[in-house]
């Protein structure tokens, strides 16, 4: 009775028994212990040029291994926000071709042995979270081709038998374990690549039936937490590293270009620009630069690898705008030192078209649905955007402040996804 929630940025695995109680698992992050899993891979390459496997690591360990390395690597995140990208059918690591589907494998079963290590064993059977909508997915065929990546993968850490189901239709799983009658719920599920809704009739009549039957209506834009922090990049960090800065060009004085600073936006990104043609370009912006040291500071960032610990300095300001009006950017690092205060208004202004999308992608779902907003009882918001007010003044001008609900923001689609399964597990063969 096993749920997986396979994440763009963080994993969850939990388990429900007969009863219905569930567990999840839980990985040692430092001193302490978290219930997700980054969903990350680090490579170390072969030392010396001696022909061997790679050595990879998952999760807590490829974080603390990247941090540490002294010969570099290759850090890859957010790999699942590609596998509606068929043009991306495999990668070179150190001179070796590996297909797409074997790294979310191994990924994914690295997944599996750590759960089993946190005493939650993950056999042939799971129900597997997805999408309403994948990341890049814009048609039938796309989302065809993302799930059979996704069962190739699963299969490859020994997970054969699977049940797909619908992430935020398994939050409504795990918000109506408590209920005491039914409820038309609407939930909104923020991940880290995409936001998905479901509307769903839940509580303990609603339980009684399949959930073909409970669902009224489904929804996904790609848009999440981290098109949030790439505006912050954008606007807030960029500019101290060189962003929309002068150079001299032919005689004359321009904008620097802005290509490398998208780079920025997606911290794994970062490391394409340290080949040989792309760091002598930088360095040649530098030479003509008006104000040099700001793009030496971009340039020691590529350099040395900083994009992780910089993206989680912005995650940290992200984090205390949703808590206060006003919050500093501060980064800091040995020869790096940047900060600038940023207000929450500036932030909003900044992710206004995501915010758009998202209440756009709500209201054609109620309107298909021919749900009016009185009509929903209560709006389950999960997923750590959940808490931007941007966002959460979405759901309280359709719904009202009163009729939002949450809890267990990082592990309820996994503990949802643990319930089906026990569904799934007790249902008599007809």
């Amino acid at each position: 009775m096993i749920g997986i929630d396979f994440g763009t940025t963080n994993s969850a695995v939990a388990m429900a028994d007969e009863f219905g109680h569930v567990k999840t698992a839980r990985y040692p992050s430092g001193e302490t212990e978290s219930e997700t899993f980054r969903s990350i891979l680090f490579f170390v390459p072969p030392q010396n040029g001696m022909r061997r496997e790679l050595s990879a690591y998952a999760g807590p360990d490829a974080i603390e291994h990247y941090l540490h390395a002294e010969d570099g690597g290759r850090l890859i995140q957010s790999i699942k926000s590609y596998l509606a990208n068929s043009s991306l059918k495999s990668t070179s690591l150190f001179g070796k071709s590996y297909r797409f589907e074997e790294l979310v494998g191994y990924l994914l079963r690295s997944l599996k042995t750590a759960a089993g290590k946190s005493g939650i064993p993950i056999g042939t059977k799971a129900v597997v979270g997805r999408p309403v909508r994948f990341v890049g997915s814009t048609s039938h065929a796309d989302d065809v081709y993302a799930t059979k990546r996704l069962t190739e993968a699963l299969a490859m850490a020994g997970i054969t038998e699977v049940h797909f189901e619908f992430e935020p239709v398994a939050a409504a799983y795990s918000y109506e374990a408590s209920l005491k009658k039914d409820e038309l719920l609407l939930v909104a599920d923020f991940g880290g690549g995409t936001t998905d809704f479901t509307l769903i009739r839940v509580g303990p009549d609603a339980r009684k039936r399949n959930s073909h039957e409970r669902v009224l209506a489904s929804a996904g834009v790609g848009i999440a937490g981290d098109s949030f922090d790439a505006k912050l990049v954008r606007h807030l960090v960029a500019p101290l590293l060189g962003r929309g800065s002068q150079w001299r060009l032919m005689g004359k004085t321009g904008t620097v270009p802005n290509w490398p600073f998208a780079k920025l936006e997606h911290w794994h990104h970062l490391s394409f620009l340290k080949s040989n043609e792309n760091m002598e370009t930088l360095r040649s912006l530098r030479a003509r630069a008006l104000e040099p040291d700001k793009i030496e500071l971009f340039i020691m960032l590529v350099t040395e690898d900083l994009g992780f610990q910089l993206h989680r300095a912005v995650q940290h300001a992200k984090y205390e705008l949703s808590v206060k009006k006003k919050a500093t950017f501060s980064f800091r690092v040995p020869g790096i030192h940047v900060s600038q205060t940023v207000a929450r208004a500036e932030f909003e202004d900044w992710i206004s078209d995501e915010l758009h999308a998202i209440a756009s992608c709500v209201d054609q779902m109620l309107k298909s649905s021919g749900v009016k907003p009185s009509e929903v009882d209560k709006a389950f918001l999960t997923g750590g955007s959940s808490f931007v007010p941007a966002v959460r003044e979405i759901f309280e001008h359709r719904f009202g402040s009163d009729r939002i609900v949450g809890g267990s923001e990082f592990t309820s689609v996994a503990k949802g996804l643990a319930l089906r399964s026990r569904d799934l597990s007790n249902r008599k063969p007809t």
